[in-house]
């Protein structure tokens, strides 16, 4: 059984606190990622997706110049790198989630996109089930 520390991403780009939206967005544009960490030192804080910056800001009329922290999803549902890969799909599925910071001791040293689960053969089943989830009742719902 594969777990996601042998699929997940482990060259992370990410922002802190002291960076803004438009600071993020290049950056999530140049590395052709659709979300990105918020790192506050060594502690993930939250992450700013590409539709955080479509809703939250862009769609909210905030200036580029705004902070990540007001926009940035907070409570963020993360997987560990000894989760097999099935469970992190069903935990995406479950949550609506399409990419998943993997954290093991407080730290962050994955992420895992619906997309990694699906290039790996064997568990195209699981990454095909799991957008169906999110898929379905689509728009999410979510605090700001």
């Amino acid at each position: 059984m594969r777990k996601l520390r042998d699929i997940m991403t482990k060259d992370i780009q990410y922002v802190t606190p002291q960076d803004n939206v438009y600071e993020a967005a290049v950056l999530m544009k140049d590395y052709n990622i659709g979300s990105v960490p918020i790192m506050d030192s060594d502690r993930l804080i939250g992450v700013l997706t590409d539709r955080d910056i479509a809703v939250r800001c862009t769609a909210s009329k905030k200036p580029g110049s705004t902070q990540v922290t007001d926009v940035m999803s907070r409570n963020v549902i993360t997987g560990h790198p000894d989760m097999s890969v099935d469970e992190a799909s069903k935990l995406m599925a479950s949550y609506q989630i399409r990419r998943l910071p993997v954290v093991e001791q407080g730290r962050l040293v994955g992420y895992v996109a619906l997309g990694d689960l699906a290039v790996h053969n064997d568990h195209r089943d699981e990454a095909s089930d799991a957008l169906s989830e999110i898929s379905e009742s689509y728009p999410p719902t979510f605090e700001i």
